[in-house]
């Protein structure tokens, strides 16, 4: 067997062990208490990142949304993610603030930002990170290495501490998100 795969996977289940051991497993439950709480009041989950973390927000908001492991209501989640809107603020305002100006104009109090970014340092998401607090959402970060920036203003951080390559902590993020929908489903009794 290639020593691609073997060193990939052994990687994994290590970086996997060092985030359970963080006390990380904690935040995700804060974290989908506080999206089951918002959506059941009537608020909404919006959710941003850059390339694979802008996927992974697209993940998140489709099983909520859609579908996540049985047939049941649509919940209220989006990513910020139409290219049209992202160029015409890039263009217009900048790509750091291509989120910041989704929240200011859909955002509402009580609602949550949910902002990925591996290093914790991506402007554009911190920016988002500011102007969400701004209105008065909560704001939940999926972060990596030592949090960044991110780690000083979001209301709980689930932080994948991890220095080396960024997807071994993008493997990690698709497992929260992926338990952030059941927590979600199992608190609102959706399935």
């Amino acid at each position: 067997m290639d020593r691609i795969v073997t060193d990939n996977f052994s990687q994994m289940e290590e970086v996997l062990r060092v985030f359970s051991a963080s006390g990380a497993l904690d935040d995700v439950d804060k974290a989908g208490t506080a999206m089951s709480e918002t959506l059941a009041a009537g608020g909404k989950v919006i959710s941003c990142g850059n390339g694979g973390s802008l996927c992974d927000a697209m993940h998140f908001a489709e099983e909520l949304s859609a579908r996540f492991r049985g047939n049941r209501r649509a919940l209220a989640a989006e990513a910020i993610s139409d290219p049209a809107y992202i160029t015409c603020v890039g263009n217009d305002f900048g790509f750091d603030n291509i989120f910041s100006r989704h929240i200011e104009a859909f955002g509402r109090k009580g609602d949550v930002l949910l902002a990925i970014s591996t290093s914790g340092n991506s402007e554009n998401v911190v920016r988002a990170a500011l102007a969400a607090r701004d209105i008065g959402m909560k704001v939940v970060a999926l972060t990596g290495k030592n949090g960044g920036k991110l780690a000083d203003i979001c209301d709980i951080e689930i932080r994948v501490p991890w220095d080396g390559y960024s997807d071994r902590v993008q493997e990690i993020h698709i497992k929260v998100i992926h338990t952030l929908c059941q927590i979600v489903e199992q608190n609102l009794k959706l399935v």
